[in-house]
């Protein structure tokens, strides 16, 4: 299954204990389905424990069933649908809104007063519109309405939660969506989802300790280069005070610095200073081959 897919089946584990989250969660699936109309109330999913969770909410919510369900063991997208015209004035008249006049579709906000209530409605505007990437990938999440004005009401009321959501238009819909983990990671857990809001977490500190190794490494290759390159002028230098007086012209402690680097070209000054009869300390290894390299350069 997908992240998304994951989250949705953590959320479908709450409970349908208390019949006023129970109708918020309904009013949250409700705004964010397929088709919330006079005429009928069609919800699809392909997630099996939304698709399962469904006729238990509306039984809750408005002691109804759907006049059609997809068969218990039916795959892929499902539908689920209200034609009925006695049911759909019940959903309707639950919400507030008058069955026999053209519906605006706007958030009751007496539907969302409590915190519970907050909650529960926005757990199903995720189940219905809802989606979130997978954090290995990317940080994305967002909810898909039809209704514009259900979208500006759903940012104010975010808003008033503590969150900082942005909005776009995505052909006939308005998002809300998220792009900030810190965001994502806390609005999972306020829906319901904490175990799904640790794998963002989880993902982030993955995504960090990959980022710092390769930064170790890169550092660890450029120093290489840097030694690499610097061994090559220091054995070019050698050799040419090889070619000219003769090693036997230096001083012993030049003599001694030029044959290790000689016998040791990839080491690195630490490794050649540890290498010295007596050992010697790093930066008095870097003074002899520098002074190597510059009796080199005085040779005409």
């Amino acid at each position: 299954m997908s992240f998304s897919a994951d989250v949705k089946t953590e959320l479908c584990r709450d409970g349908l204990s208390k019949k006023c989250c129970a109708l918020a969660e309904a009013y949250g699936v409700l705004l964010y389905a397929n088709d919330f109309s006079l005429r009928q109330i069609r919800i699809m999913t392909e997630n099996d424990s939304f698709a399962a969770r469904l006729p238990r909410l509306f039984r809750r919510a408005f002691s109804l069933d759907f006049d059609v369900c997809p068969p218990e063991n039916a795959g892929g997208k499902r539908s689920f649908l209200i034609t009925d015209g006695d049911k759909l004035r019940t959903v309707f008249s639950a919400f507030g809104y008058d069955p026999d006049r053209a519906v605006a579709h706007h958030i009751n906000l007496a539907m969302v007063e409590q915190d519970c209530d907050r909650t529960a409605f926005l757990r199903g505007a995720f189940l219905a519109g809802g989606s979130v990437t997978d954090p290995a990938r990317g940080y994305h999440l967002e909810l898909s309405t039809g209704h514009e004005s259900v979208c500006r009401e759903i940012h104010a009321l975010l808003l008033e939660m503590g969150f900082e959501p942005r909005d776009a238009v995505r052909g006939r819909n308005w998002i809300t969506y998220f792009k900030k983990s810190a965001a994502i990671e806390d609005l999972l857990t306020t829906l319901g989802a904490p175990l799904s809001a640790m794998g963002v977490m989880q993902a982030k500190v993955e995504k960090h300790m990959t980022n710092a190794m390769n930064r170790l490494t890169n550092c660890d290759m450029a120093n290489a280069d840097k030694v690499t390159g610097a061994a090559a002028d220091q054995l070019a230098a050698i050799r040419r005070i090889e070619a000219g007086p003769g090693l036997d012209s230096l001083p012993q402690a030049l003599q001694e610095a030029a044959l290790l680097r000689i016998a040791n070209p990839s080491c690195s000054l630490a490794d050649l200073a540890q290498l010295a009869w007596p050992a010697v300390s790093k930066s008095c290894m870097n003074h002899r081959l520098r002074k190597l390299t510059e009796l080199a350069r005085s040779i005409r």
